[in-house]
């Protein structure tokens, strides 16, 4: 009995933080849909991206930018966002502060916010990315740490040694949520055949909306 006791207990601290989150999305591609979940610890990315499907923002988006084994970009690509702000007599650069939270790393899936170059690492507002990473060695994030002067978690290490990601955008790009379902979805898009820019020879348009389950 107590076995049985603490397996449920183990089960529910898993299911509370896997799905504690408030907010979720579902993204339709002609490669099949996904669902994602946007973290309550990053409210202000959350909220953006949130009023970005309300004000229809990523009406007619595309995946534009397709590195397999790195990430899968949409939204307004980086030379777009270059030419408008060039362009404007205001030399306005509109971003929003970066979000870091220990829970939010460039895992399989994870859903990130695109930047320029900025010192304060501070996002796009219409451009986001998903993690579809590579394989992580312990000497891996053993070198990152050195390198970026960070420390990673426990959870984060069983995490890419388990199933791989980005950890080197880790501490410079926020991560505001997940992909929980459909994740074979996304690794389809990944394998996309592009040029020589990363642009796809065939466009991978998407559409999201807000689901509630």
């Amino acid at each position: 009995m107590k076995k049985y006791t603490l397996m449920i207990c183990l089960f529910l601290i898993w299911a509370a933080n896997s799905f504690a989150q408030s907010k979720r999305l579902l993204f339709k591609t002609a490669f099949g849909e996904f669902k994602v979940v946007l973290y309550d610890f990053t409210p202000h990315h959350r909220e953006l991206m949130l009023k970005s499907i309300k004000d229809s923002v990523y009406k007619d988006a595309l995946f534009n930018r397709i590195i397999e084994n790195f990430v899968v970009q949409g939204g307004e690509h980086d030379i777009d966002i270059e030419k408008r702000e060039a362009a404007d007599s205001l030399h306005r650069k509109p971003r929003l502060a970066a979000e870091f939270d220990q829970r939010a790393f460039h895992k399989m899936g994870a859903l990130g916010a695109g930047r320029d170059g900025n010192p304060e690492k501070a996002s796009f507002l219409n451009q986001i990315y998903f993690v579809v990473g590579k394989k992580i060695s312990s000497a891996d994030l053993d070198g990152l740490e050195a390198k970026k002067g960070i420390k990673y978690t426990e959870e984060q290490r069983k995490e890419y040694l388990a199933h791989g990601g980005q950890p080197r955008l880790d501490h410079d790009f926020t991560v505001f949520g997940e992909i929980y379902q459909g994740l074979n979805v996304i690794l389809k898009i990944s394998r996309v055949k592009t040029d020589k820019q990363d642009f796809p020879l065939t466009k991978v348009p998407f559409s999201i909306v807000e689901i509630n389950e």
